[in-house]
């Protein structure tokens, strides 16, 4: 059978070679789904590239400027205008749903940004330990991480991402894959306080434009500096005080505040409440993080690779492998094709070695929105309504394949490392197809990297009297493997 052309990345929508993409210092996003890459701006404010610690500052004058407006009772025309940012959803980086769909940043953002510049942030820009990150922004409350900060990032240098884009695009593009493309707040004017658009000739993609991504701007899981690394250095961070009275309270307050065995979640929600009352904490962290910056770059450079292996050159291979089975021509039953494909999916990672193609920096994968990821990225050729992460209102299944109204069904991807894999095959996917109106029982497909996690899994379909049902599937990515495994 010869091999077929999949359109997955830039680089075959638009018929460039990868490695002029690669050369250009530029990420070869997939046109699909959004890859969990983001921008990290301590790779910005530690670069040795002027233009990009241009852009650092102007950042930053930006958020100075909105720190001179919060304290003002502002009318909603203005803080929509100054505080709200969409989702720069062309770049297909960071958490979408469904393709590169993501939430933006809306009125929550806008208001705790404009609260806490006034309280918790008062000293932003203002800084005498360290310099000033937009990072720090993040620093107030455990859950506004990397994709919030990202998305800020990019609006606020989205001009020069649309000159980044259109100074490629020009030099290696056909003129019919272009097109002409107003891109919004490319520059901030202060003294007329206005977001000011431009038009440039981009990279053309249906009715709406891509934007390209410099690798040596981008990260994998968190930023250099977060709310999770603060939990995580919490203690290291606290030994950096050199005010010993300082100290001390900041060690008692918490402890005043901590429950008895607290958990580690609870630990996170009470740093909240120490960050608030002892702000000057945030910048002993920073500190200690400009301390070893040159350590974000090593370790965002590791991410990438690892995420370059995951989800181009292991993806890519994966894709030739199913094509060599039947995966992409399947009988035109959402149910039947769903249950193929999954086996189809099972038989070469059992029986070609496709387990190994699961396996990045030496590890199994263990983050199940890369595997779901993995997953969309090669249903993509199929005829069906395949979309990823639909969300029909009780929580995203991780897919729903339908041909038609009337023929829908869910498919769950998990992997027998989730802490949670009971309730989840008791419960979640049968809320999904409730939520859908699916017409087939839901489809699970469960990647086991070991005899153990496999043992664990049969233990818990034997438990509920799941043992023999078609639609649950197990997965045997394990090295070593005397035959296939299957529910």
């Amino acid at each position: 059978m010869a091999e077929r052309k999949f359109n997955i990345y830039f680089s075959d929508f638009f018929d460039v070679a990868p490695e002029t993409i690669s050369d250009y210092g530029a990420f070869n996003v997939s046109l699909i789904n959004d890859l969990p890459l983001f921008i990290d701006p301590f790779l910005l404010f530690n670069s040795e590239k002027e233009d990009y610690q241009k852009l650092h500052e102007n950042m930053l004058a930006y958020v100075r400027f909105l720190k001179s407006k919060s304290k003002q009772s502002l009318p909603n025309g203005a803080i929509k205008n100054w505080f709200y940012f969409s989702e720069i959803k062309q770049n297909w980086l960071g958490y979408s749903k469904s393709g590169n769909n993501g939430r933006g940043l809306g009125s929550k953002f806008a208001n705790s940004l404009k609260l806490n510049l006034t309280t918790v942030l008062a000293n932003f820009g203002e800084e005498e330990k360290t310099g000033t990150h937009l990072e720090k922004l993040t620093l107030v409350k455990n859950g506004v991480g990397k994709d919030q900060i990202s998305d800020f990032t990019c609006n606020l240098i989205c001009g020069y991402l649309a000159e980044y884009t259109e100074k490629f695009a020009l030099a290696h593009l056909p003129k019919n894959k272009l097109g002409k493309f107003s891109v919004a707040k490319v520059r901030f004017d202060m003294r007329t306080e206005t977001w000011a658009s431009k038009q440039f000739t981009l990279p053309k993609l249906g009715k709406d434009f891509v934007l390209l991504t410099p690798i040596d701007m981008l990260t994998k899981d968190e930023a250099w500096i977060s709310y999770k690394g603060l939990v995580e250095d919490y203690s290291e961070v606290l030994a950096s005080v050199d005010n010993d009275a300082l100290r001390g309270k900041i060690d008692n307050y918490l402890v005043s505040q901590l429950p008895i065995e607290a958990t580690q979640d609870e630990f996170s929600k009470t740093l909240e409440k120490v960050v608030a009352k002892y702000p000057e904490l945030l910048d002993y962290y920073i500190r200690q993080k400009e301390k070893n910056g040159k350590g974000a770059k090593v370790q965002s450079a590791e991410k990438l690779a690892q995420a370059s292996d995951l989800f181009l050159k292991q993806l890519k291979e994966l894709v030739r492998r199913l094509d060599k089975t039947d995966f992409y021509d399947t009988e035109p039953s959402s149910f039947t094709e769903g249950l193929a494909r999954i086996h189809f999916l099972r038989d070469v990672i059992e029986k070609q070695d496709g387990y190994k193609l699961f396996i990045v920096g030496g590890k199994p994968v263990r983050k199940e929105a890369d595997l779901q990821i993995m997953f969309k990225l090669t249903w993509f050729a199929s005829s069906f309504d395949s979309n990823a992460e639909v969300n029909n209102g009780r929580g995203p299944a991780d897919f729903i394949v339908s041909y038609g109204s009337k023929d829908k069904t869910v498919i769950e991807m998990k992997l027998a490392g989730n802490t949670k894999l009971e309730q989840n095959l008791l419960k979640q996917a049968e809320i999904y197809v409730d939520a859908s109106r699916a017409t087939h029982p839901p489809i699970k497909a469960i990647l086991c990297f070991t005899s153990a996690e496999i043992a664990k899994v049969n233990r818990l379909l034997t438990k509920h009297g799941l043992q023999g049902k078609k639609e649950i599937v197990l997965i045997d990515a394990s090295k070593d493997k005397p035959s296939a495994s299957r529910a």
